[in-house]
């Protein structure tokens, strides 16, 4: 089995503690921070995905914006950047301690965050990295 994301959470994972939209977006994302600090793979995707789950009946939801199909596509050209190997949809990727790691370093410095211009969890996501990732719930 495989955790389906966009590219932009592979961002957003690396900084997630527990906050988010609803209590049923939280409960979903505290299920799949589960499967990824337990290493299961994950799979690249366009559009709303596992995370998104809780909000993508919702038409008016942000997971159906342009400006996060936008965050995406930067969020992609980062992380295979940083990784480097292509990330084109479908593509797998083991959340493994050290890619964890390697990202959080480069999320901490501001490397991989072009993605995050405009998110109204960066100032969060800020407050994570500063404080070392305590707290994160995908953790291998």
């Amino acid at each position: 089995m495989t955790v389906r994301l966009r590219a932009h959470h592979l961002l957003c994972m690396l900084t997630y503690v527990g906050k988010g939209y609803s209590l049923a977006f939280v409960e979903n994302y505290e299920a799949i921070a589960a499967r990824l600090s337990a290493g299961e793979e994950i799979e690249l995707v366009a559009g709303p995905d596992d995370i998104c789950g809780p909000l993508a009946a919702d038409s008016e939801a942000h997971c159906h914006g342009e400006g996060v199909i936008e965050r995406d596509l930067a969020a992609t050209e980062a992380v295979a950047r940083l990784i480097g190997r292509s990330l084109a949809l479908g593509a797998r990727i083991t959340p493994t301690a050290a890619l964890l790691a390697h990202l959080r370093k480069t999320f901490a410095t501001g490397e991989i965050r072009t993605a995050c211009s405009g998110c109204e969890w960066s100032g969060l996501c800020d407050s994570v990295a500063d404080g070392g990732y305590l707290g994160v719930r995908v953790a291998p």
